[in-house]
């Protein structure tokens, strides 16, 4: 139950019928695979609109895979995959180099989690800084707890981690070499929740009871202040394409962007993009 995010948001759950099609008309005798990879702050929202898209053809089979946002648009622009998502801008070179076009799907943000055993519930942004590069080591520094700092980051291909890195570090700092490296976002949630002295940070829409996200600067991470832009660690969440998408990547894209695909982008606690 994700009781911190959820401030007076109103979701209005459409039928299961007439819900992606531009015409109010589901879509039917899809045939093919979709392949998807990169940044998984995506996952949830598209497994689901997957789900309901595969029901409705079942000669159609969609496959959502992680990686982070740099696999997803390398992936996309050599043609492995059909769509990649990602988490970041892209580069110029990027758009240059493949012909990548992009498609929003919903705003995150990012938040830094501890355990919810934690005594911590706001860090400036200068403690985070300090945290994650190092300077800072042990709890007892900040807080009334005396254990030392177990930093979770992301690899480099994560768009996660390079809007986290952007938005709240020096970018002439480096991470401090203690840090451990996960794979995911669900994976970052899975370790601070079961590491009393742990810290890391993850898309918003990955988090529940089982971790704490703190506020920054006394400004919680919650929907009301993401839109608002209050909450300043944030970023948009793209799908990627080689081009303009056409056939099977167009329908999941509608699919994503209709009336019921961005009540899921609400539901799993994102803003909309429509």
């Amino acid at each position: 139950m994700k009781r911190f995010l959820f401030l007076g948001v109103v979701i209005s759950i459409v039928g299961s019928a007439g819900f992606y099609c531009k015409d109010s008309k589901n879509v039917t005798g899809l045939k093919g695979e979709i392949r998807i990879a990169g940044g998984t702050a995506h996952v949830h929202v598209q497994k689901e609109i997957a789900g309901k898209l595969m029901k409705d053809n079942p000669g159609l089979r969609i496959s959502i895979a992680g990686g982070g946002s740099g696999v997803g648009i390398k992936q996309v622009g050599e043609g492995i995959i059909d769509i990649g998502n990602s988490g970041r801008d892209l580069k110029e070179t990027e758009i240059s180099k493949y012909g990548l076009v992009l498609h929003a799907m919903a705003i995150d943000g990012i938040a830094v989690i501890v355990h919810p055993s934690s005594g911590v519930d706001n860090l400036s942004t200068i403690e985070v800084e300090k945290i994650f590069t190092g300077k800072i080591k042990n709890w007892k520094e900040i807080s009334s707890n005396n254990s030392p700092i177990n930093i979770y980051t992301r690899d480099k291909e994560s768009g996660t981690r390079k809007t986290f890195v952007k938005l709240l570090l020096d970018r002439k700092t480096k991470l401090a070499k203690s840090a451990h490296f996960v794979k995911s976002n669900g994976e970052m949630k899975t370790v601070v929740a079961n590491d009393k002295s742990g810290i890391g940070f993850v898309s918003v829409g990955h988090i529940d009871d089982s971790v704490k996200a703190i506020s920054i600067d006394n400004v919680s991470p919650t929907l009301e202040n993401i839109k608002s832009k209050k909450y300043k660690v944030q970023r948009s969440l793209y799908m990627v394409t080689k081009g303009e998408a056409k056939g099977n990547v167009k329908h999941f894209i509608d699919a994503v962007l209709s009336q019921y695909g961005q009540v899921v982008v609400a539901k799993n606690y994102f803003i909309t993009v429509k």
